[in-house]
């Protein structure tokens, strides 16, 4: 039986809003937990460019989600959130994307307003919505997957502010009347002060979206908002993007130097985080519990990976999942 916790009771547990990375595949989701993070989030957007090289315009379907999905939630020793867009069409679309992630290892899925893919702030009639959000609660029923409403009405206007705010609510209010947890996010918030203005409609809990930093006057970064400054307004949690980033950053600056030397002794030598001095990442996947996993099968001491590799050390300081987690 799995030790996984489920996505409510992460939440039930926490005492204040914490920050919930967000990931595309296997691998990032995996440098994730091993840093200590208690749930991830499956970004569209990133899913987009890694599953198919473009960048996020609706060109992901349902069968490209369910596959890494099931994937990256079956690897994982942490909740994964799953970003299903508008749901692919309908109410009855959405019902099946709900029923299919959900079996397929989503935490929770998050279902956005949207009536144009290409134009975000394009937002559906109000009745429209409300009746993906039923379509998705019912699908949900007897589940741990929790729905996420999204909208992605415009805070700058005040009248879809509004709009935006009162539907996330309504959405939360079905939630309680058919016996389930919803959380409420709307995507273009961007600071503590519309935070709060979308704190005064939505009551019920809610996740920030996309924290960006912005540079001071002393020339460093800062966070547009604190968890400290979430927490008392009723955000649980607060997604962010930078594994896309610092992933390209790290594969550029190697690729780089390594494409000028005509070597990799660079790689070898660069290992800032995991201090494994390597070409390989496998050392990170843990390879000494596969074996050892094996090997209380075979009751052998098999001390080499399946291409006759010695097996890296486990890099010190970072979270260890069990390996049967992972499997």
């Amino acid at each position: 039986m799995s030790s996984k916790k489920t996505l409510r009771q992460i939440l039930d547990e926490s005492s204040g809003c914490f920050l919930v990375p967000c990931v595309y595949d296997c691998a990032s989701n995996h440098a994730v937990e091993m840093c200590g993070f208690p749930v991830s989030l499956l970004s569209g957007g990133e899913v987009s460019i890694s599953l198919n090289g473009v960048i996020d315009y609706g060109f992901t379907n349902l069968t490209d989600l369910e596959r890494v999905v099931s994937r990256v939630a079956e690897t994982a020793s942490i909740p994964l959130i799953a970003d299903i867009e508008d749901g692919f069409g309908g109410p009855l679309a959405v019902y099946r994307a709900a029923k299919i992630l959900s079996a397929a290892g989503a935490a929770a899925i998050q279902l956005e307003d949207s009536a144009d893919m290409e134009e975000s702030t394009k937002i559906l009639p109000r009745d429209k919505y409300i009746a993906k959000v039923r379509a998705a609660l019912d699908a949900l029923q007897g589940t741990d997957c929790l729905l996420i409403a999204r909208s992605n009405a415009d805070p700058s206007d005040p009248e879809q502010m509004k709009e935006g705010c009162e539907r996330l609510q309504e959405a939360i209010d079905i939630g309680a009347e058919m016996g389930q947890y919803v959380l409420a996010m709307m995507v273009l918030v961007g600071n503590v002060e519309e935070a709060a203005e979308m704190a005064k409609i939505v009551t019920g809990p809610k996740i920030f979206a996309d924290v960006r930093a912005y540079k001071g006057e002393d020339g460093h970064y800062h966070p547009s908002v604190t968890m400290e400054e979430l927490t008392p307004l009723g955000f649980k949690m607060c997604s962010s993007h930078y594994t896309m980033k610092a992933a390209m950053e790290g594969m550029l600056e190697h690729g780089l130097v390594n494409y000028k030397n005509q070597s990799v002794a660079y790689t070898f030598e660069t290992a800032p985080a995991s201090g494994i001095e390597s070409f390989s990442s496998s050392g990170m996947f843990d390879p000494q519990a596969y074996l050892a996993l094996e090997n209380t099968y075979t009751k052998g001491d098999k001390e080499y990976t399946i291409v006759g590799h010695q097996v890296e050390d486990y890099p010190d300081g970072f979270v260890r999942p069990d390996i049967k987690e992972r499997l």
